[in-house]
């Protein structure tokens, strides 16, 4: 089946980028050295500031999935919680072990996870989410060994928050040929051979519905400014191409916060349980909105 075809690809990736043990050492030597006011490590910090609300708690058991690197499971232990770092492929996460940037970590598939039922208090999936083959199965092996909850922060499909964009797709539903030609990434798939799956708020809602969970919370961002040579630049006010990316990026959180268009990354925690009102207070400042998740009247859940 496919699914497995595309692991299989994806479990070779890195190997194919990073074939020895001393590329992959060199590759975390320059990661090391990149300085806090790095272009690249500011946008990074985009997607790990999503992470602080469920992080003034330390002392909490994560695991991230996907990591192909271990820079998720850092930035975890970096705020006094533990973390396993997994990928299909650990070869890249042993090296980081041995370069002191992870504690744990392990090889394994998305959707067949080995660790038990509640295993861990959070489940951390950052931008892995689309290259699954079965993003579902994977979604439901993660809930599994989660306690508390899981987060998914990924690119947002923008169909559902668009109204333009869907009165074309229904206005062209009977003519595909153009409608593919107007929405030309209706249907992106990547080199290594996986359909691009993006995500929307809704699906996540009826994810939580039909599992009897109680809450999701959603955060639109805008990070997606990555380009080749940003670990060469500074986020200084006196360099013309950083002020101009800072400027795009503005003017888009200034669209997203008016409800003119969806962030370009939508991150997501659905939980198990309700947190304490300290979390649901710190989500709220950090600019979550929390949907509560109505009881099902048919169930004794």
């Amino acid at each position: 089946m496919f699914n497995q075809e595309s692991y299989d690809r994806h479990g070779e990736w890195y190997n194919q980028h990073f074939p020895t043990e001393a590329d992959k050492v060199t590759y975390f030597k320059k990661a090391k050295a990149l300085e806090a006011d790095n272009v690249a490590i500011w946008l990074q910090s985009l997607f790990f500031k999503c992470l602080n609300p469920l992080l003034n708690n330390a002392n909490q058991r994560w695991l991230t999935v996907g990591d192909a690197y271990g820079f998720d499971a850092q930035y975890i232990i970096s705020k006094g919680s533990s973390a396993v770092a997994t990928d299909l492929n650990a070869d890249f996460l042993a090296v980081a072990k041995s370069e002191g940037i992870i504690e744990e970590y392990a090889a394994e598939n998305a959707e067949r996870l080995s660790f038990g039922d509640n295993s861990f208090d959070f489940v951390l999936c950052k931008e892995s989410y689309h290259h699954f083959p079965r993003p579902y199965a994977a979604l439901y092996e993660m809930m599994r060994v989660a306690q508390t909850g899981i987060m998914i922060i990924e690119p947002q499909d923008p169909v559902s928050k668009m109204p333009l964009i869907l009165f074309l797709n229904n206005i062209l539903a009977k003519a595909p040929g153009l409608l593919n030609k107007v929405w030309k990434n209706r249907f992106s798939f990547e080199p290594v051979g996986n359909f691009v799956y993006k995500v929307s708020e809704r699906e996540f809602e009826k994810f939580a519905a039909g599992l009897g969970l109680p809450l999701v919370a959603f955060k639109n961002l805008n990070p997606n400014f990555y380009f080749k040579g940003a670990d060469n630049l500074k986020t200084s006010s006196k360099d013309t191409k950083f002020l101009k990316l800072k400027a795009k990026k503005k003017l888009l959180d200034i669209l997203v916060s008016l409800k003119l268009i969806p962030g370009q990354v939508l991150s997501t925690i659905v939980f198990k349980r309700v947190p304490d009102q300290n979390v649901i207070d710190g989500l709220k400042k950090d600019g979550y909105h929390l949907v509560y998740i109505p009881k099902n009247p048919y169930t004794n859940a």
